[in-house]
């Protein structure tokens, strides 16, 4: 089944790897949407694997009220990835 993605929902992403017991390491994506943006988890995976290979394809799917941000506006991954690593 189908799920579509509303892409103009997503503001802003941040994919890494986090721990994974079974591979090791899996793909995670923290998302920061628009105001008022209704997209689901499915969506966002549906969305991927429709756009790259399956396998990277997110197992987790975090909905951020904000990105945390480095001083040139990029995403701060480091900060995101502590939750998972530390």
């Amino acid at each position: 089944m189908r799920v579509p993605v509303v892409r103009s929902g997503v503001a802003d992403a941040a994919v890494f790897g986090v721990p994974d017991p079974e591979y090791g390491e899996a793909v995670a994506a923290h998302v920061e949407l628009l105001p008022g943006a209704l997209v689901t988890t499915e969506q966002v995976r549906a969305h991927v694997r429709d756009n790259v290979a399956r396998y990277k394809a997110p197992r987790v799917v975090v909905f951020e009220d904000r990105l945390p941000r480095e001083e040139s506006g990029k995403p701060f991954k480091r900060r995101l990835k502590q939750r998972y690593w530390s």
